[in-house]
């Protein structure tokens, strides 16, 4: 007997400055509900979803930039997505800025949550692999400022027993990392759940902007098919303020094979189909890591930060 879910990367083209959460959480709708026309059982949304991308700012007015964070979920602007879902029937992982009071601290997180099909949270990430610098350049054609406006997520990368499967999630870059999808891996995940904004241009290395799609499907698909796993991964995209983002949300198997992609730079449901079950193969053979590993030959992985040549 197989494991069904049907799954559905929800992609949002540009959100800009001017639109409110009112407004996107509209959009977020109306795909929901084409989501709910086709049967799917989960919709995954992009990172920073309901604002746009503001890190490309240096913002000073602690005030202004404080906007952009969400105090508490679901809040009054999201409650409707929320009980929309919970009407449809519809499990969704959402991305936002995250403003919390820890310890008597104020925090800021890049955040994404995993809420189930009676609309119930069941699971919350942090990103971890903040990009970008804390420090104003100018000198850049906009800035990524991640490393200023959060700190490193700390719930690490957990897996939930929810919607039929074992979950996990990361967010943007934390795709490119192989230790992200290793330690969900490790807690036997089935389906990850990523969702990103990831810029064309990369003012550093614009060497690698002509390979902006091809790293975004490589890292994904080696992420599924090393630790036998489904991966959807959600974009948001398009000329946002002035900035290209890529778009390319995919759907990947534990074979590693892209089984649905996105064609535009909007608004657009990517459906699919999966058998969780399609994991087992690769977890019990190529990929049976109790068989397998051998961890005391990795561990200058954790000891190390940074590569260190030989003399």
């Amino acid at each position: 007997m197989t494991r069904i879910i049907t799954m559905g990367a929800a992609q949002l083209g540009p959100i800009q400055r001017a639109h409110s959460r009112k407004d996107v959480v509209e959009r977020m709708l109306i795909l929901l509900r084409d989501a709910a026309r086709h049967g799917v059982d989960c919709v995954v949304f992009p990172e920073l979803a309901l604002t746009t991308f503001f890190p490309r700012w240096y913002i000073e007015d602690q005030a202004e930039l404080d906007c952009f964070y969400e105090r508490e979920m679901p809040s009054a602007e999201t409650k409707p997505l929320f009980d929309e879902a919970k009407r449809l029937k519809i499990g969704f992982y959402l991305g936002y800025a995250e403003m919390t009071i820890e310890d008597g601290k104020t925090r800021r997180f890049n955040t994404a949550i995993l809420v189930d099909r009676e609309g119930n949270i069941v699971g919350k990430y942090r990103k971890i692999h903040l990009p970008g610098h804390k420090e104003h350049e100018p000198w850049r054609a906009f800035q990524h400022l991640e490393k200023r406006y959060f700190e490193v997520g700390n719930l690490s990368w957990k897996t939930w027993r929810t919607m039929g499967g074992v979950f996990g999630m990361a967010i943007c870059n934390d795709r490119r990392w192989p230790e992200t999808y290793r330690i969900m891996g490790l807690q036997g995940v089935e389906m990850v759940l990523i969702g990103y904004n990831t810029p064309r241009h990369n003012p550093p290395s614009p060497e690698h902007d002509r390979l902006s799609e091809f790293h975004n499907q490589l890292v994904i698909q080696s992420g599924a098919y090393q630790n036998g796993t489904w991966v959807v991964s959600v974009a948001k995209c398009g000329v946002e303020e002035g900035c290209e983002m890529i778009g390319n949300s995919s759907i990947v198997a534990p074979t590693g094979e892209v089984i649905g992609q996105a064609l535009t730079q909007d608004d657009e449901l990517v459906i699919a189909r999966c058998d969780l079950d399609l994991t087992r193969s690769f977890k019990d053979w190529v990929f049976n890591f109790e068989r397998h590993r051998e961890p005391d030959q990795y561990r200058m992985i954790v000891e190390r930060k940074g590569a260190i040549p030989p003399a």
